[in-house]
């Protein structure tokens, strides 16, 4: 059963009839274990009786199931919870040692490999700067970097690594300008398969995903996703991208790009029309700062430790902050978003000051027939496209896409 199928009540019966013919008792219990497990890690700890309230099951399949994964390690047992009368409860959550799965994000300026547990904590990370990325460099990092973080595990920490995620920008050759690239040595991308080059060189199953759509989904599955279950996402890292969220699930469009944002026409001071990447992205800061004869590389050393580049950077938050307020004002007209969620790969302070600057561009705007959502600081921060990348592989083989959950009991 594909991750979106199945109603959102749990299944009882012994069995389903299969379309394509016969039973699959197998195929049901695994839908009804994903969905436990898909339930206790959205609410962080809940009892049998919650579950069974939560998921439409019986008390003796959700009994019968937890002891199950009880065994399997894949839940632990919490204190117990006392009532004023019977038997007191016991909760039960996820076990964060349970699983492992690696997420990867290639950058325009660097990539990062991220070890997360079953919780998406973070548990071993490696970073890599790069002048601009190529395919077999990345395809090295890779590969080089997983054995390296594997030999820091004990032989049963290993055995729980379930997948690698690989969030990446698509169609790379198409930025070989705004990175300051040899367009043939960007065009190496155009044919290369870089799953399928990962998975010749290693014995775990590899999946991809396009770099902000995979941000916006850690935002969903570890982020905001639990208080708004519709909300348009803006990562922005050296060029911005994004997700859509419409009943707790990713929208991702016909073309699997719906939520890029970064085309979305802006206006720009000088009231030209121009692409919302062309103002709000970090190489339009890389740039503003080599005009001022400043090093940008401490932009691209650590997401979080950025130093205060004073007046190029303030220039660029308000410039960033005049066109993401077009840019919401134009999503919002299309779809009622409950919030706007607003992230990067750099420190919180500066987020701060970046949803600041949008908020005050937005007061500026003809909102009239406008109704504004929530504009919010997303949670995750500059890791969320490798976490989202590394969540791949859980969803795909232990957990459920969240919408299966929107309309809990």
């Amino acid at each position: 059963m594909s991750l979106t199928e199945g109603p959102h009540a749990g299944v009882n019966q012994p069995d389903v009839i299969d379309p394509s013919g016969g039973a699959n008792q197998t195929r049901v219990r695994a839908y009804n274990e994903r969905l436990v497990m898909s339930l206790v890690r959205r609410h962080g700890s809940l009892s049998k009786a919650e579950i069974a309230r939560r998921s439409g099951l019986s008390a003796q399949t959700v009994s019968v199931i937890m002891r199950s994964l009880e065994a399997d390690g894949l839940l632990v047992r919490g204190a117990p919870v006392r009532g004023r009368v019977g038997q007191p409860s016991i909760p039960m959550r996820l076990n964060p040692d349970a699983v492992y799965s690696f997420g990867v994000k290639i950058g325009r300026r660097s990539a990062d490999l991220v070890l997360m547990d079953f919780l998406g904590t973070i548990r071993l990370h490696l970073h890599q700067i790069h002048t601009y990325p190529l395919p077999e460099d990345i395809v090295t990092f890779i590969v080089n970097g997983i054995d390296k973080l594997e030999r820091e595990l004990g032989p049963g920490e290993r055995g729980r690594i379930v997948g690698v995620g690989v969030a990446t920008p698509f169609e790379l050759w198409n930025w070989a300008e705004e990175v300051g690239a040899p367009r043939n040595e960007m065009d190496r991308w155009r044919d290369f398969d870089l799953q399928a080059a990962v998975s010749s060189r290693i014995s775990h199953p590899v999946f991809l995903q396009n770099d902000g759509t995979s941000a916006c989904g850690a935002e969903l599955a570890f982020g905001v996703g639990a208080s708004y279950p519709d909300f348009v996402y803006f990562y922005i890292g050296s060029f911005i991208g994004g997700g859509v969220v419409i009943n707790s699930a990713l929208f991702s469009g016909r073309t699997g790009t719906a939520g890029a944002v970064g085309p979305l026409p802006v206006a720009g001071k000088d009231g030209k029309s121009t692409q919302l990447l062309k103002i709000a992205s970090v190489f339009v800061l890389e740039k503003l700062l080599r005009e001022r004869g400043m090093d940008p590389q401490p932009l691209w050393y650590s997401a979080d430790d950025w130093i205060d580049f004073g007046e190029p950077l303030e220039v660029w938050i308000q410039d960033a902050g005049a066109a993401l307020a077009q840019a919401v004002v134009s999503a919002v007209s299309i779809v009622d978003f409950s919030a706007v969620v607003i992230d990067g790969g750099f420190p919180p302070w500066v987020r701060v000051r970046l949803l600041a600057a949008t908020r005050k561009a937005l007061n500026t705007l003809d909102l009239q027939g406008v109704t504004l959502p929530d504009l919010v600081e997303g949670t995750v921060g500059s890791h969320a496209r490798a976490i989202g990348g590394a969540s791949l592989p859980l969803f795909s083989r232990y957990l459920l896409d969240t919408n299966v959950l929107f309309k809990e009991l």
